[in-house]
Protein backbone atom coordinates (compact mmCIF):
# COMPACT_ATOMS: atom_id res chain seq x y z
CA UNK A 1 0.00 0.00 0.00
CA UNK A 2 1.48 3.34 -1.07
CA UNK A 3 1.86 6.15 1.44
CA UNK A 4 -0.12 9.22 0.35
CA UNK A 5 1.85 12.34 -0.46
CA UNK A 6 2.10 14.89 2.30
CA UNK A 7 0.33 18.20 1.72
CA UNK A 8 1.84 21.65 2.00
CA UNK A 9 -0.36 22.30 5.04
CA UNK A 10 0.98 19.19 6.77
CA UNK A 11 4.54 20.31 6.10
CA UNK A 12 3.62 23.76 7.46
CA UNK A 13 2.35 22.18 10.68
CA UNK A 14 5.49 20.07 11.14
CA UNK A 15 7.87 22.96 10.43
CA UNK A 16 5.85 25.26 12.72
CA UNK A 17 6.34 22.76 15.56
CA UNK A 18 10.09 22.75 14.89
CA UNK A 19 10.18 26.56 14.84
CA UNK A 20 8.45 26.66 18.23
CA UNK A 21 11.59 25.24 19.88
CA UNK A 22 13.20 28.64 20.45
CA UNK A 23 13.92 30.12 23.86
CA UNK A 24 10.94 31.49 25.79
CA UNK A 25 12.64 34.87 26.09
CA UNK A 26 12.70 35.20 22.29
CA UNK A 27 9.46 36.67 20.98
CA UNK A 28 8.60 35.49 17.47
CA UNK A 29 5.37 35.30 15.54
CA UNK A 30 6.07 31.73 14.41
CA UNK A 31 3.24 31.68 11.86
CA UNK A 32 4.49 34.88 10.23
CA UNK A 33 8.08 33.64 10.31
CA UNK A 34 6.97 30.30 8.81
CA UNK A 35 5.17 32.13 6.00
CA UNK A 36 8.23 34.26 5.25
CA UNK A 37 10.57 31.27 5.31
CA UNK A 38 8.27 29.03 3.29
CA UNK A 39 7.78 31.61 0.55
CA UNK A 40 11.39 32.72 0.36
CA UNK A 41 12.39 32.46 -3.29
CA UNK A 42 16.09 32.98 -2.68
CA UNK A 43 16.70 30.12 -0.19
CA UNK A 44 16.90 26.54 -1.37
CA UNK A 45 15.67 23.51 0.56
CA UNK A 46 18.90 22.96 2.49
CA UNK A 47 19.17 26.63 3.45
CA UNK A 48 15.60 26.60 4.76
CA UNK A 49 16.37 23.42 6.69
CA UNK A 50 19.40 25.11 8.27
CA UNK A 51 17.19 28.00 9.42
CA UNK A 52 14.67 25.58 10.94
CA UNK A 53 17.41 23.48 12.55
CA UNK A 54 19.04 26.58 14.02
CA UNK A 55 15.79 28.09 15.31
CA UNK A 56 16.10 26.67 18.86
CA UNK A 57 19.38 28.56 19.30
CA UNK A 58 18.58 31.80 17.46
CA UNK A 59 18.60 35.02 19.45
CA UNK A 60 15.95 37.71 19.30
CA UNK A 61 18.27 39.78 17.12
CA UNK A 62 18.80 36.88 14.69
CA UNK A 63 15.06 36.21 14.36
CA UNK A 64 14.41 39.92 13.88
CA UNK A 65 17.11 40.20 11.21
CA UNK A 66 15.90 37.12 9.34
CA UNK A 67 12.36 38.46 9.44
CA UNK A 68 13.56 41.79 8.06
CA UNK A 69 15.56 40.12 5.27
CA UNK A 70 12.70 37.81 4.28
CA UNK A 71 10.26 40.75 4.25
CA UNK A 72 12.60 42.85 2.08
CA UNK A 73 13.08 39.88 -0.24
CA UNK A 74 9.32 39.50 -0.63
CA UNK A 75 8.96 43.17 -1.62
CA UNK A 76 11.78 42.93 -4.16
CA UNK A 77 10.36 39.77 -5.75
CA UNK A 78 6.92 41.41 -5.99
CA UNK A 79 8.55 44.27 -7.88
CA UNK A 80 10.37 41.81 -10.13
CA UNK A 81 7.11 39.98 -10.79
CA UNK A 82 5.81 43.08 -12.55
CA UNK A 83 8.69 42.98 -15.03
CA UNK A 84 9.26 39.19 -15.21
CA UNK A 85 6.01 37.43 -14.30
CA UNK A 86 6.88 34.12 -15.99
CA UNK A 87 10.24 33.84 -14.24
CA UNK A 88 8.65 34.50 -10.86
CA UNK A 89 5.91 31.91 -11.57
CA UNK A 90 8.65 29.34 -12.24
CA UNK A 91 10.34 30.25 -8.96
CA UNK A 92 7.03 29.89 -7.11
CA UNK A 93 6.46 26.40 -8.50
CA UNK A 94 10.03 25.47 -7.56
CA UNK A 95 9.50 26.85 -4.05
CA UNK A 96 6.36 24.74 -3.57
CA UNK A 97 8.14 21.58 -4.70
CA UNK A 98 11.13 22.29 -2.47
CA UNK A 99 8.85 22.86 0.54
CA UNK A 100 7.58 19.30 0.22
CA UNK A 101 11.18 18.12 -0.24
CA UNK A 102 12.01 19.74 3.09
CA UNK A 103 9.71 17.24 4.78
CA UNK A 104 11.40 14.43 2.85
CA UNK A 105 14.72 15.51 4.41
CA UNK A 106 13.26 15.44 7.92
CA UNK A 107 11.54 12.12 7.26
CA UNK A 108 14.87 10.60 6.13
CA UNK A 109 16.59 11.98 9.26
CA UNK A 110 13.92 10.45 11.50
CA UNK A 111 14.22 7.08 9.76
CA UNK A 112 18.00 7.19 10.13
CA UNK A 113 17.74 8.01 13.85
CA UNK A 114 15.24 5.19 14.34
CA UNK A 115 17.59 2.75 12.63
CA UNK A 116 20.53 3.93 14.77
CA UNK A 117 18.44 3.50 17.92
CA UNK A 118 17.42 0.02 16.84
CA UNK A 119 21.04 -0.95 16.17
CA UNK A 120 22.10 0.49 19.52
CA UNK A 121 19.36 -1.51 21.28
CA UNK A 122 20.56 -4.70 19.55
CA UNK A 123 24.14 -4.03 20.65
CA UNK A 124 22.94 -3.46 24.22
CA UNK A 125 20.98 -6.76 24.12
CA UNK A 126 24.03 -8.66 22.89
CA UNK A 127 26.20 -7.08 25.57
CA UNK A 128 23.73 -8.01 28.29
CA UNK A 129 23.53 -11.58 26.98
CA UNK A 130 27.31 -11.76 27.17
CA UNK A 131 27.27 -10.32 30.66
CA UNK A 132 29.09 -7.13 29.67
Amino acid sequence: MAVPNITEQEVDKIILELLNGHSEIVKVDEKDFLDLLKHSLSLNTMEKKRVVDASPTLSQFQFDELTKVFTEERVKFRDLAKEHPEDIKKLLVKQQTEWIQLWDLYKAELANKAQQNEESDKIDDIKSQLGL
